[in-house]
């Protein structure tokens, strides 16, 4: 039988009563059994399969596409239109049968009556004030690729189809472009498709592009292949302006005509240097790579006596090499000024015009550490060179190109270049998909920014992250609280975009760092997901179990509390009571839907405090626990979570103290 005590005591815990049983029908046969729905359950994940691994890492049959581009483009700074032509290789590692296949077409996001353009206003960072007319796709055709034949040596890119190509019928759909291939591509084969199209250049692109002046910052700017995976197949959410991007991997080669007094700052390496750059910038460059200082390379005078190019008049060609890339993107300017300095071997740089000069000074200086510093805590980096380039655009970032506004102080400046350098980890080189997750883009990056940003300036910033929790248990208590998981195109305005995609996450990490599994444990298992999922497409699952297989530590917990819902932590200390023996008992409350470890914080009469820490499983057995302190010490004060690292929804019940008593 059931004592009614002890079923009182479990019905009063608010962490237990989930996992009651509801009354059985009579019935002559068992019970059935009875489902463990609280929040120390287990947490329902995707099955593992030998495509994704139980243990978080790709599995032995893991797959992925692959997508090779050859891209020739003209900007017209005069009509302020671009008009190119790209040659895809896309090659099927599926075990599918494609007879179609789905592009994203991002521009379109720009054309009037797009469904971006309804939901974010003119006045929003990811509206389309200006004019712009979205993409014109001129033709599509595809052609089986030649037969592999040696390449002379040094020579890159997609090699042209023999045969003719046939053209292809097409469907766009707001920002994604449904194609039906003229033949159907078998597994491991490959095809060859060639897209001729042209746009208008948006003066404010969604603050991911744009123009201001002779500035251009170009991204987006042509048809690339959707993912297709083996989570969902063909992933065709739209660019609404919120969400950023999901893509495959491969080499890119590109090249842009422009007028010829443009400098030309991009993704990859520069294949002609010899056409586009004086013979004074390429010994500079040469020198900068091996030097920890700041190097000029067009300084402002060249650039007001016309000796920082080749040529002024008429149009040159910048062509471009990358690999290993999700993407490409480009900024050019005929006014930028060049600072580079090396780092093992990597080149970081800076492009600002001179009305940028006072805080961007120093920009090729923080490019250079924000390499060093991701690449020595947790994965090296990767590619060849790094650019930050400055302009209108007030943060973004695409493979080996950071983008940012002039910024009014220093301070400001590298807060933002050093989170876009920190994107090319998160999701440059771990490629997640940033629209329907875009805490394993932005909130990754917040939480390795926070190193970066202490280590640059030598500060501690605990003060403003005990703000930055309030913020989000703000958020997370009022009517439009959502998850963490909550896809980026959906959330409730920029506050939940804020808090959901940036905050909350990185101060989540931080707690669980910090306070369940210890620095070293975390930062190991840390490391391993980064280097697991380097150039693949993790999904949630893949990082929720990377991080308990390499902990060795159950997590459920804590992603059902804090990434799938909104539950709320309200730990407090309700008192101290001194027993016979002279010991004395802390009555500790677990008042909400989450839980967490407790660190406790207690005050002698003495004046001498005693930090306690108390493992998460202490509230397996219900919403109070009682901790037993031996004699030897007469405590008058305590209090849960003193330094304010979690975010606990009521701080005023954090603390207890002693009452003074009343004299007369």
């Amino acid at each position: 039988m059931r004592h009614p005590v002890f079923l009182a005591m479990l019905i009063a815990s608010p962490l237990l009563a989930q996992q009651l049983p509801a009354p059985a029908a009579p019935s002559s046969g068992l019970r059935p059994p009875v489902a463990d729905t609280g929040v120390f359950s287990p947490l329902t994940l995707p099955p593992a399969t030998e495509i994704r691994s139980a243990t978080g890492a790709p599995g032995p049959r893991y797959w992925q596409q692959r997508a090779d581009y050859t891209i020739k483009a003209t900007l017209d700074t005069t009509a302020q239109r671009l008009t190119g032509s790209e040659v895809i290789r896309y090659t099927n590692n599926s075990p599918d049968t494609l007879r179609f296949v789905w592009m994203q077409v991002d521009q379109n996001l720009f054309r009037p009556g797009s469904v971006g353009s309804l939901l974010f206003g003119s006045e929003d960072r990811f509206g389309r004030p200006g004019p712009g007319d979205g993409v014109e796709i001129r033709s599509i055709t595809q052609a089986a690729p030649p037969a592999p034949a040696p390449r002379p040596a040094g020579k890159k890119g997609v090699t042209a189809p023999k045969d003719k190509p046939v053209p292809l019928q097409s469907r766009v759909d707001d920002t994604m472009m449904y194609v039906e291939l003229a033949t159907p591509l078998a597994p491991r084969a490959s095809t060859l498709l060639e897209i001729s199209y042209a746009f208008h250049v948006p003066e404010h692109g969604a603050d991911r592009m744009g123009r201001d002046g002779s500035l251009y910052e170009i991204a987006q700017w042509y048809p690339r292949m959707a993912v297709y995976d083996d989570v969902r197949g063909w992933n065709t959410d739209q660019y609404l302006g919120q969400g950023e991007f999901y893509l495959e991997y491969g080499d890119i080669d590109y090249e842009i005509t422009l007028p010829a007094g443009y400098i030309v700052a991009g993704t990859g390496t520069l294949q002609n240097p010899g056409e586009v750059l004086t013979a004074t910038e390429r010994s500079r460059l040469a020198a900068a790579i091996a030097s920890d200082s700041t190097v000029a390379i067009v300084t402002a005078d060249e650039l007001a006596s016309g000796a920082a190019r080749p040529r002024r008049d008429g149009v040159l060609t910048w062509r471009f090499h990358a690999e290993r890339v999700r993407d490409v993107a480009w900024a050019a300017s005929p006014d930028y000024l060049w600072d580079a300095s090396g780092w093992d071997g990597t080149l970081a740089q800076a492009y600002y015009r001179p009305s940028a000069v006072e805080t961007w000074r120093d920009a090729a200086r923080m490019s250079r550490f924000s390499i060093l510093e991701y690449s020595t805590r947790w994965y090296r980096y990767q590619y060849p060179q790094i650019s930050a380039v400055e302009g209108p655009v007030s943060g973004m970032e695409y493979p080996m190109v950071a983008m940012e506004a002039r910024s009014t102080d220093g301070g400001g400046l590298y807060s933002v270049i050093t989170h876009e350098i920190g994107h090319m980890w998160y999701p440059m080189m771990v490629g997640s998909d940033e629209r329907r997750y875009a805490w394993m883009d932005e909130g990754f990056n917040t939480f390795i920014n926070t190193f970066s940003e202490e280590e640059y300036w030598k500060r501690d910033d605990t003060v403003d992250r005990r703000s930055e929790a309030g913020f989000v248990t703000a958020l997370d208590q009022s009517p439009a609280a959502q998850s963490i998981m909550t896809p980026a195109n959906r959330y409730v305005g920029n506050r939940n975009l804020g808090s959901l995609a940036y905050v909350k996450p990185s101060i989540m990490l931080l707690a669980l760092r910090n306070k369940v599994l210890g620095p070293e444990v975390f930062d190991h298992a840390f490391r391993e997901y980064t280097r697991r999922w380097a150039f693949r497409h993790p999904q949630p699952a893949d990082f929720f179990r990377t991080m308990e297989q390499v902990s060795g530590r159950d997590l459920s917990w804590f992603w059902r509390s804090f990434f799938f819902t909104t539950a709320s932590l309200d730990q407090s200390a309700e008192s101290i009571r001194e027993t016979a023996d002279g010991s004395s008992l802390v009555s500790l409350r677990n008042l909400g839907t989450a839980v967490m470890p407790v660190e406790l914080l207690l005050t002698a009469d003495d004046g001498t405090t005693n930090l306690v820490k108390l493992p998460v499983e202490i509230w397996y057995g219900g919403s109070r626990y009682i901790y037993r302190l031996p004699s030897g010490k007469h405590y008058v004060a305590a209090r849960v979570n003193p330094d304010g690292a979690f975010p606990d929804v009521n701080p005023s019940n954090d603390a207890w103290q002693l009452p003074v008593a009343s004299t007369h």
